[in-house]
Order: structure tokens, then sequence, then C-alpha cells
């Protein structure tokens, strides 16, 4: 059964870093402005790419296009584009799971800084999506449970939010706000797809925090994703471009950061 469990998340795990190596490497960590999102199997789209409605919305359509295009025909057989890469194998340990979640809360730490210092936007502060106050729970949880140390954050945590800070002005908001949508609405879909996987493989079965809202997360995301689109419809032609142009680095920062599951921390 340990057997099954474990190339099961293997190949849940090589689905995650291939959309991820999809992206050219010269745009690793490169704001376009001159990643998934999350994890499924390999036969699942990996990044949570906004999904389509009938209504000329810009979430549901330009940003939507964006990302499937970052998507193998595996995961998405009608319109992925991006080649698939096999990985090595390797089995996620509680060390890997714990330096993802450091490094995943010092981006969303930069994300909550900037909406929180920048007054354009003031409207996405305190939506209930926020995690860094959980992650604080959780990585507390793992060192104590599984007397692990708590690791500095690594190289995918910082050169992410390096990406992210210097996005963090008045005159990058449509860049920051592809990063911001990709990365909170990923982990609220395959995010929490990896959050279970986790869970079974290394938990026995107990949910972290990382993967809990106060109140209905579903409503959240209808409130944020009008609010991005209330948004939005005072961008010039240009600024929604900047936007749109800005989601293979998204894919890259989202997969630079799940590749601490696949034990990239020990390869660097």
């Amino acid at each position: 059964m340990m057997i099954q469990r474990t190339e099961t998340m293997t190949a849940f795990m090589m689905a995650a870093l291939a959309v991820a190596a999809c992206v050219p490497q010269a745009q690793a960590f490169v704001s376009t402005t001159t990643p998934p999102a999350a994890f499924v199997s390999q036969k699942t789209m990996l990044f949570s790419a906004p999904t389509a409605t009938t209504s000329n919305n810009f979430i549901g359509t330009e940003l939507r296009d964006a990302a499937m295009k970052l998507h193998t025909r595996e995961q998405a057989p009608q319109e992925g584009k991006a080649a698939t890469v096999e990985r090595e194998p390797h089995t996620t340990t509680h060390d890997d799971y714990l330096r993802f979640l450091v490094d995943s809360q010092h981006v969303y730490r930069q994300l909550e800084i900037a909406v929180n210092e920048l007054e354009g936007l003031a409207v996405f502060r305190n939506t209930g999506l926020e995690r860094v106050d959980r992650l604080e729970q959780d990585i507390d949880f793992m060192t104590a449970e599984y007397g692990l140390e708590r690791p500095e954050v690594g190289t995918p945590g910082k050169e992410y939010a390096a990406v992210i800070e210097k996005l963090s002005y008045a005159d990058t908001i449509p860049q920051f706000m592809c990063h911001f949508y990709n990365h909170y609405f990923a982990h609220t879909a395959g995010g929490r797809m990896i959050g279970k996987k986790m869970s079974s493989l290394l938990l026995e079965k107990k949910t972290l925090e990382f993967y809990k809202w106060d109140g209905d997360v579903n409503k959240m995301k209808v409130q944020v994703k009008q609010d991005i689109e209330d948004m939005v419809a005072s961008w010039t032609r240009e600024q929604k471009d900047a936007c749109v142009n800005e989601t293979a680095a998204a894919f890259r920062g989202g997969g630079s950061l799940n590749s601490n599951l696949a034990g990239a921390h020990g390869k660097q």
C-alpha cells in the first residue's frame, strides 16, 4: 500500500514540475515588463487557470487563455501547447514539505506587504485569502511534531518574492495583479490537492491550516474576482497586455516553490 501511494505521489509531483519546466528558462523569475497553479494528476491541469465563462470578462478570457497555453496536451488536451518534460522520481519528505511551507510563506508575505502598502490595492486587504499567519502555525507544527529545524527561506522563495517586490509599485499594479490572482487562486484549487496528497503521504491525514479558510472560500473568491474585474475595467489596452504577459513568470514562480516537494533544495 505504501509503495502504491509513493508511486502515485511521484507521478503527481512530476506533473507539477513538468509545467514549471515548460516556461522557457530565460523567463525564470524575470518580469515580462521589459508558476500551479498547483498540483494535480498528470492528466489534469496543474495550475488553476481562470474558469471560462460566457461573459466577456478579463479573467475568464485573456488570463485564462494565457494560462492554458502553459499546460501540456496531456493536462489540457484541447488547449495545452507546452511540451511535456520528464523528471527524476522523488519521494517527498517532511523536510521537503517544511521547506515548501517556509518558501511559500515568504512569497505570501511579500504579496501581503504590497497590498497593505499600496492604496491602489486597498480593496484586496483582509479578503480572507491571506496565508501568512496560517503558514506560521503550520511551520511551528512541523518543527515540533517531527523534530525539524526551521530552514531559512530557500532560493525559490527569495527569488520569487523579489520578482513580486519589484512589481509592488503603483505603475506596475497590472503586472502585480497577475501574480496575485494566479498565486492565491491556484492555492484554493490545485493547492488544496497538494495539501490532501501531502496529508495522506506525510501527516497521517492531518489537514494543515494552510488549507483552511474562515468562512466560505468560494464566496471570497467570487468577491475578489469581481474586485479584479472592476479594477481591470479602468485599465488601458497596454496595461491589460502587461498583466497577461506576466503569466509565464507567475507560473515559473509557483512552480519553483513546488520544486521543494521534489527535493530540489538538495540539488542546488
